[in-house]
C-alpha cells in the first residue's frame, strides 16, 4: 500500500505546463483543467488547458524540428530511445504509480504497463538501425534502381486514457525511430504519465521541438485545425471507431498518412476439446485485465455446448474471490472503472442481458461509495439480441453464449462489424490451424489470453482499424518508399 507522502511526491514531479519547442508553457490565457482519481473522484493535479493556438504553436515547433532531426544519424536516434528505456525501467514504480493515481488500474498491473511500454522504446530503438532499401538492375538492363526509406514528417497522436504509458511509447518510439517529430495530445482524463514521459525524453537529450505536448479538455477544438494543417503529415489515433471514422473523413483531405487503431468485439472461443484450466486462466487475463477496459478485452464468451456450464461455474468462482478496490492497496485486483458514466454505460449493458434472459452468476451492478467502481460480474445465458454482443463492454463483465458446431462458433465470432482480435483455446492443432485462417481478425490468441507483444505487429481489420503498431512492421508507418532510376551508362 502506498503513502499519501508517496502519492504526493509523485504527483509533484508533473509538469503542469504544456511542451512545445522544449519549453514547459502555460496554455494560451492560463487555462487551466483538472485530473481525478477514479478511485475517489477527488482531484489530483491541475494542467495547462490547450487552446487551438496552443496546438498550432506545437506543430510549428515539430515542423521546425523537423529537417534536423530526420537528419540525425539513425544511431543517435536509437541511442536516445534506449537512454529512455534504461531510465524507464529505473523508475518504474514512480511510473506504475502515477498510472495507478490518474486511471485506477492496480499497481501490479500498472508495473506490466510500464515493462509493456518500456518494450517499445528499446525494440524500436534497435529498429532504427535497420531501416532498408534496395539496389539493382531493371530488369530490361538499361538502369539502375535504387529504393529508399525517408520520413514521413511532422506527425500528430491522439492517445487514449486506458494505457497511459504504453499507448504514447507505441506511437512517439516508431516515429522517433523513424525520424518524425511529433505532437502528442493525450486524453484528457489520464494526461500525467505522458506528460511525466516527456519530461523523461527532455532528461535524456531530447532535442527541442522534436515531441511536443499538448493537454486539452477541448480535443476535437484542438485537433481539427492541426489535421487541417498542410504541413502534417501523419495521424494516428487510438480509441473508438466512431471517433475514429471522423478524424480519418477529416485527415482525407490533406491526404494524410493514417494509423487507427479503434473498437474491438473480440471473440473467445472455447471448444469441447479444450483444457478448460487454460480456458479460465486465459478468460481471467483477457477480460479483467486492465478491468476490463482495454479494446482487446474480451467481449463475446462462446463456449461449446457440453462445457459450458463448467466454464461458466469456474469462471465465477475465480471472479467471485476478485478483491475490489483503489488500486494502491495491497491485494487489489479490480480498480475502479475511469468514471462515473462508464459505470453507468456497462450497467445498461447488463440490465439489457438480464432482461434477455441471461442469468447473473457474479456481481451484476455498481458499488456504492465513492469511486467509479462496478462489480466484477458473469453472466450466463445471454441471448444473441443482448447488445453485450454486439458493443463494446469496455468493464469487467464475462458474457456466456454458448455453440455446438465449429462451423457455428466461426459464424458467431465472425458476426461483428470489428476484427481486432480473437481467442481460442481448443487442444486440436489442426482446428487451430483452422481458426487462424476463418476467424477475421487482425490478431488471435491461440491457447492463451494474452497477445499484445511489442515485436509483433498490432492492429485489426474491418472496422477494427487500419495499419500496425509494433514489429517490424511499426517503423514502416512512419517511412514513405522514395524510388531512384540510375541510367546505366
Amino acid at each position: 500500500m502506498t503513502t499519501a507522502t508517496q502519492e504526493s511526491e509523485v504527483l509533484d514531479r508533473v509538469a503542469t505546463g504544456l511542451y512545445i519547442g522544449g519549453e514547459w508553457v502555460d496554455a494560451e490565457g492560463g487555462k487551466t483543467m483538472t485530473v481525478s482519481d477514479p478511485a475517489t473522484g477527488e482531484v489530483i493535479k491541475e494542467i495547462a488547458d490547450a487552446s487551438p493556438a496552443d496546438g498550432i504553436r506545437a506543430l510549428d515547433a515539430a515542423v521546425a524540428a523537423q529537417d534536423a532531426w530526420a537528419a540525425t544519424a539513425p544511431r543517435e536516434r536509437a541511442e536516445l530511445l534506449r537512454r529512455a528505456f534504461d531510465t524507464l525501467m529505473a523508475r518504474k514504480e514512480e511510473f506504475a504509480l502515477l498510472m495507478t493515481l490518474e486511471m485506477g488500474k492496480p499497481l501490479a498491473e500498472a508495473r506490466g504497463e510500464v515493462n509493456y511500454g518500456g518494450e517499445f522504446l528499446r525494440w524500436f530503438g534497435e529498429e532504427a538501425v535497420r531501416v532498408h532499401g534496395r539496389y539493382g538492375l531493371n530488369p530490361e538492363g538499361t538502369g539502375r534502381i535504387v529504393v529508399s526509406q525517408r520520413p514521413v514528417g511532422p506527425s500528430f497522436f491522439i492517445t487514449p486514457w486506458n494505457f497511459p504509458l504504453a499507448m504514447a511509447t507505441r506511437k512517439i518510439a516508431p516515429a522517433l525511430a523513424a525520424g518524425c517529430t511529433v505532437v502528442v495530445k493525450p486524453a484528457a482524463l489520464t494526461p500525467l504519465t505522458t506528460i511525466a514521459f516527456v519530461q523523461l525524453l527532455e532528461e535524456v537529450g531530447l532535442p527541442k521541438g522534436v515531441v511536443n505536448v499538448v493537454t486539452t479538455s477541448k480535443s476535437s477544438a484542438l485537433s481539427g485545425p492541426i489535421i487541417a494543417d498542410p504541413r502534417l503529415r501523419k495521424l494516428s489515433f487510438t480509441g473508438s471507431t466512431e471517433v475514429g471514422r471522423s478524424l480519418m473523413q477529416q485527415a482525407a483531405q490533406g491526404i494524410l498518412r493514417t494509423s487507427m487503431e479503434l473498437g474491438g468485439n473480440a471473440p473467445f472461443v472455447v471448444f469441447e476439446d479444450a483444457d478448460l484450466d487454460a480456458a479460465v486462466d486465459g478468460a481471467m487475463v483477457a477480460k479483467f485485465r486492465n478491468i476490463g477496459q482495454a479494446c482487446t478485452a474480451a467481449n463475446r464468451f462462446i463456449v461449446h455446448e457440453s462445457v459450458a456450464a463448467e466454464f461458466a461455474r469456474r469462471v465465477a468462482a475465480r471472479v467471485q474471490d476478485m478483491r475490489v478496490g483503489r488500486g494502491t492497496e495491497d491485494g487489489i485486483t479490480i480498480g475502479p472503472l475511469i468514471d462515473d458514466k462508464a459505470v453507468a454505460s456497462t450497467d445498461e449493458l447488463v440490465k439489457d442481458a438480464v432482461d434477455k434472459g441471461a442469468k447473473v452468476l457474479t456481481g451484476g451492478a455498481p458499488i456504492d461509495g465513492a469511486g467509479s467502481f462496478y462489480a466484477p460480474t458473469v453472466l450466463g445465458d445471454v441471448s444473441a439480441t443482448a447488445r453485450l454482443l454486439k458493443e463494446e463492454i469496455f468493464g469487467p463483465v464475462l458474457g456466456i453464449t454458448t455453440f455446438s458446431t465449429e462451423d457455428d462458433a466461426v459464424r458467431l465470432a465472425n458476426d461483428t462489424e470489428y476484427g481486432l482480435i480473437s481467442y481460442v483455446f481448443t487442444q486440436d492443432l489442426a482446428r487451430g490451424h483452422r481458426m487462424i485462417d476463418r476467424l477475421a481478425t487482425g490478431m488471435m490468441g491461440l491457447n492463451t489470453g494474452l497477445v499484445s507483444n511489442a515485436a509483433a505487429p498490432f492492429g485489426g481489420v474491418k472496422q477494427s482499424g487500419i495499419g500496425r503498431e509494433g514489429g517490424f512492421e511499426g517503423i514502416h508507418e512512419y517511412l514513405d518508399t522514395k524510388y531512384t532510376l540510375i541510367p546505366v551508362a
